[in-house]
């Protein structure tokens, strides 16, 4: 059977993906799908770096503030929403176009996310009253116990995805990332990855440059507009690179001058990650970062179908 073909662009933060893809669209008709588990939220901007008005007036975007911060939203769930959307871009005879960098939205949208489907609320519960009882530290302990693999992927502040794999686990007796390894419901698209590459000591500097370029663009005034909106340091979206070091200067814990350097330091930590992550993708074909790289993609991608 014949599969439209749908463009993903991945990579690792700072790396170009929102630039690229704006030039894309300049050459294809598309919209765009926001693959960023913190670019959905409301009020975080500048520390998410999303697209600008001026970007997303060119382009259409979608899966950005489309949650408040105190909102859960989860992988599985973008998986299920951003496959309806695509087929609603096709209807309206668009391209779409998938650009983000969140390695668990991309897997749920390409290859389902069966464990989302796994739940008991008297079990989640449970696990609610350890973390207030025993703290964070020792659950974390427990998942790198019972799930090396989902603890060696998940920040050891990250309570909610924690707590979540704990849950799956008491369920099932077997590890959340088994679960995440297997392939449930594919996408009925042919997907087409496109992998963007920069030298690591290059991507390292662009990242501490975003850094600058986000404090002088308000990102301390964006954390405290937060926190005055009643939304605590507790949320998942706030345990976010850029807000929880904000938070923590604002506490005392952190002088300014190193509540910048770990910003750097933790997103260069990240892109880290992700680069390990997509690179583990088979299906991806890599490009350097250069002036014609647009050009080159649309050379190599078809839209027709595959």
């Amino acid at each position: 059977m014949s599969l439209k073909r749908v463009l993903l662009i991945v990579g690792p933060t700072a790396v170009g993906k929102t630039a690229v893809s704006i030039n894309l669209a300049k050459h294809l008709d598309c919209e765009i799908i926001s693959a960023d588990s913190r670019q959905v939220y409301k009020f975080m901007s500048i520390g998410t770096a999303k697209p600008t008005e001026k970007e997303r007036a060119a382009v259409p975007h979608h899966f950005i503030d489309i949650k408040y911060p105190d909102e859960y939203y989860s992988a599985g769930q973008f998986g299920e929403e951003a496959r309806a959307c695509i087929e609603d871009v096709f209807a309206r005879g668009k391209q779409p176009v998938v650009v983000g960098g969140s390695g668990l939205y991309i897997r749920a949208l390409v290859n389902g996310f069966f464990g989302e489907q796994i739940a008991d609320g008297v079990i989640k519960q449970s696990l609610k009253r350890e973390l207030k009882e025993l703290g964070l530290p020792a659950l974390y302990l427990r998942l790198r116990k019972v799930d090396p693999v989902m603890a060696a992927r998940l920040p050891e502040t990250d309570a909610q995805r924690i707590l979540r794999a704990l849950e799956v686990y008491e369920i099932t007796l077997k590890p959340f990332s088994s679960f995440l390894e297997k392939d449930s419901s594919p996408a009925d698209f042919a997907p087409h990855f496109v992998g963007l590459n920069l030298d690591r000591a290059q991507l390292y500097d662009r990242i501490n440059r975003r850094v600058d370029l986000m404090i002088e663009a308000g990102l301390v005034e964006e954390v405290r507009n937060l926190l005055k909106r009643g939304y605590g340091p507790g949320l998942n979206a706030l345990r976010t690179v850029g807000y929880q070091e904000v938070i923590a200067h604002f506490d005392g814990a952190l002088s300014y001058p190193d509540m910048v350097a770990l910003i750097k330091q933790k997103s260069r930590n990240y892109a880290k990650r992700q680069i390990t992550w997509f690179r583990k993708e088979s299906r991806v074909r890599w490009h350097d970062i250069h002036p014609n790289l647009a050009h080159e993609i649309l050379t190599e991608f078809s839209p027709e179908t595959a």
